[in-house]
């Protein structure tokens, strides 16, 4: 088994492997060393009746006493009456703050039960079993938790670091091919900002022959900037954002339907290099390995939303600050910078299709 520690506050580990969620009992006893414990499981319609199942009886097998929530499945669902419900539900089982919250499943199951961990009591213990990729390799390290509005995506929230991260291989085995591929946006992001090497692995292998490898270097890459800037402050952190500003755009632009977070971003990342490549910001031919390598994987690289609508919907982005916004940009595959823009300079600045 693989193990990547998180050292920000109360140290966590990220296991990785194949066929280990049988055991998330005995892991998750393992960090908490308390009795008595109840365990209060968050779910999606997709996901719990593939795994629940085997959790439940994982936790009851080190004396836990279990409950489930399920929520319809889908980014729709990622709301603060949702939450509301879950809160119900952690009420009605008498959950306290030596309790735990299990999130088992996608980044809308981990965004939603951190941030309802994170806020109900003040705060109480939460463990992250993600099994999607994009949730493998992102959202479920380091501590990022919230909620959609009508106004923007995410910007309902809170920094809640979870206690454990399991990451059992094998729940990849049943996800479609575009839930799969919608984790790739994520792990071509790292390749673009962080590490040259893990691109070109991309472009020259079929993921799924070196899995294991690209799941532990994402989350390697993802640990060391949460440790060097656990909650965005000093600006490295925000480096993670690179096709998120307009991704999250399109995102709201598709009323969170019809497009996934992973295709959002693909199409984002494409955007933001076109027009940084424009502006000799970035190293000619960067956009073209980057598309190339996002269609490998059956990812978009456009839209039918206007520019302007785009560059409209980025201007409530959480990442602006006063009148300006700090664009995460490559200056070449594996390598990326700040790049702050007034708001109303937005426009112009993508405005190159």
């Amino acid at each position: 088994m693989r193990t990547v520690q998180v050292q920000v506050g109360k140290n966590y580990d990220i296991l990785i492997d194949r066929n280990i969620l049988k055991d998330s009992g005995t892991f998750i006893k393992n960090v908490f060393k308390r009795d008595n414990v109840r365990a209060a499981i968050v779910s999606d319609s997709n996901v719990a009746p593939l795994y629940s199942e085997i959790v439940i009886n994982s936790l009851k097998s080190v004396g836990y006493e279990t409950s489930l929530f399920v929520f319809p499945a889908g980014e729709q669902s990622k709301k603060l009456s949702t939450i509301e419900k879950m809160y119900q539900h952690f009420s009605e089982n008498s959950l306290t703050r030596k309790d735990i919250v299990v999130a088992l499943g996608g980044g809308v199951t981990g965004d939603m039960a951190g941030f309802a961990a994170a806020t109900y009591l003040r705060g109480i213990d939460f463990v992250q079993i993600p099994t999607t990729l994009l949730s493998q390799v992102d959202s479920s390290v380091g501590g990022k938790t919230g909620v959609d509005t009508d106004f923007g995506k995410n910007l309902v929230g809170a920094f809640w670091q979870p206690r454990l991260v399991i990451i059992d291989i094998n729940t990849l085995d049943t996800l479609s091919n575009r839930v799969f591929c919608d984790g790739m946006g994520e792990v071509i992001k790292y390749g673009c900002i962080k590490s040259k090497s893990l691109f070109e692995k991309l472009e020259n292998n079929n993921i799924k022959d070196i899995i294991e490898d690209v799941i532990e270097e994402c989350v390697s890459i993802k640990k060391d900037v949460v440790e060097a800037d656990e909650k965005e402050t000093t600006g490295e952190r925000a480096l993670l954002n690179f096709g998120h500003t307009f991704g999250h755009s399109i995102e709201k632009l598709y009323n969170f339907s019809t497009i996934s977070h992973g295709e959002a971003i693909s199409i984002g990342s494409c955007i933001i290099t076109r027009a940084s490549e424009k502006a000799n910001l970035t190293k000619s031919g960067c956009l073209d390995r980057i598309e190339n390598l996002l269609k490998k994987y059956n990812l978009p690289t456009t839209t039918d939303k206007s520019i302007l609508d785009i560059a409209n919907a980025s201007k409530n982005d959480k990442k602006s600050v006063g009148t300006s916004i700090g664009l995460v940009l490559i200056d070449d595959i594996g390598s990326s910078f700040i790049y702050k823009i007034k708001l109303e300079d937005i426009y112009n600045f993508i405005n190159c299709l």
